[in-house]
């Protein structure tokens, strides 16, 4: 074991990629993730104005919108067409339209209309502008009601009760602030390092039947294909695990995200992912020994990891062959589990089936290692390597 990891060691250490796979671009990951949300809600979102009054009323109206931090008016327009082809361009994410006339039809009582635009293309951030546009405006829309009926002798408390019939109390539950950071930063972290995890393994195997050196891994080994590849991956999983706990730490110490469970479950279920994640590199790579055909198809399971974790939409409301499917990614078992003991403060009891899971993974790339062996000793190199 010694001699096959200081074999390995020597074939990091001797290589670029491996640098930069495993430690450069892991800790650039922890840094970027733990930063890019800022102060966690969106704010400063550019948006235009169509002011086609211009009279003292629709310039209040325009203030109002200024004063909410999630906008950022930035352009006036002439017209709808000019503002409306300036959200397709994304030069802004919404506009409000004041048509002509607002403020007559206001003092008239007649209707007096307002209409805002924005870009739902993108879902985030057009439902964080289009909350905000209601936000805004909702003061705007019940002016006039209240001013009619406080000329007709009505008290606040009873205006209060006829336009407020019912009031809400929102609760938001684990994550009371809304920062995007809290159900964001951490899980996407994960997706994007179980990608790294899952193309280093695969490189530091397949590279051996690449360049003809599966003979001396497996004569390092003494012909034991168990101990080769645990003497292979051995430094690479001590340094995923390192990265994934300092992340863990990160995230909870100095990103504050709210934690609720055991964190020594939390790091068991880091370490079962990355043995999970490089196991199925293992395997995948057992199943197709080409290369670079294998590179794509690891690249493929990696990159759905973010939808079929259930993260970005919910996994119930996708077709159920898709729900099915889902259950062969280790990301969707650790998202389960994780969501259990960050958010709800679950147990061992909780999270058992998901931890099981990941170790079945484990269980088996270890009994398929013998068809590992007979590709390597076979060396037949596929034309796709």
């Amino acid at each position: 074991m010694k001699v096959l990891l200081l074999r390995e060691l020597h074939r990091m250490t001797s290589r670029r990629i491996y640098i930069g796979a495993a430690v450069v671009i892991p800790l650039f990951l922890i840094g970027f993730m733990a930063t890019i949300f800022g102060s966690g809600q969106m704010e400063h979102i550019p948006v235009g104005v169509v002011d086609a009054d211009n009279t003292a009323a629709s310039r209040e109206v325009v203030r109002s919108v200024s004063a909410v931090p999630t906008f950022d008016v930035c352009r006036y327009y002439a017209d709808d067409a000019s503002a409306r082809m300036a959200v397709q361009r994304k030069e802004i994410y919404g506009y409000l339209s004041i048509p002509t006339d607002f403020e007559a039809d206001m003092v008239r009582g007649a209707g007096a209309t307002l209409n805002y635009y924005y870009h739902y293309a993108l879902l985030a951030v057009g439902g964080e502008v289009m909350s905000a546009f209601e936000q805004a405006l909702l003061p705007v829309r019940m002016a006039p009601i209240v001013v009619e009926a406080v000329a007709l002798g009505a008290t606040e408390e009873s205006i209060e009760t006829f336009l407020l019939p019912m009031t809400s109390d929102d609760h938001a539950l684990y994550n009371p602030s809304l920062n995007y950071s809290v159900y964001l930063a951490l899980p996407i972290f994960y997706i994007m390092f179980q990608i790294l995890v899952l193309l280093v393994t695969l490189y530091a195997v397949g590279t051996e039947r690449k360049e003809g050196t599966g003979d001396a891994w497996l004569e390092a080994a003494e012909g034991n294909i168990l101990c080769a590849v645990v003497g292979k991956l051995l430094p690479y999983t001590l340094l995923f695990i390192a990265e994934a706990l300092l992340a863990n730490v990160v995230f909870f110490r100095f990103v504050d995200i709210p934690f609720a469970g055991d964190m020594t479950l939390f790091a068991l279920l880091s370490v079962l992912f990355v043995v999970a994640t490089q196991s199925v590199a293992v395997l995948l790579y057992t199943l197709l020994p080409a290369l670079s055909f294998v590179v794509s198809i690891v690249s493929m399971v990696g990159s759905l990891g973010a939808t079929l974790s259930g993260l970005t939409f919910p996994l119930l409301a996708m077709s159920p062959i898709v729900q099915y499917a889902a259950l062969l990614f280790p990301v969707r078992h650790f998202t389960v589990a994780m969501q259990q003991i960050v958010y709800f403060d679950g147990g061992f009891s909780s999270c058992y089936l998901s931890l099981a899971v990941l170790c079945l993974y484990l269980l088996i790339a270890l009994l398929l290692l013998p068809r590992l062996k007979r590709t390597l000793i076979r060396r037949r190199y596929d034309t796709l390597d």
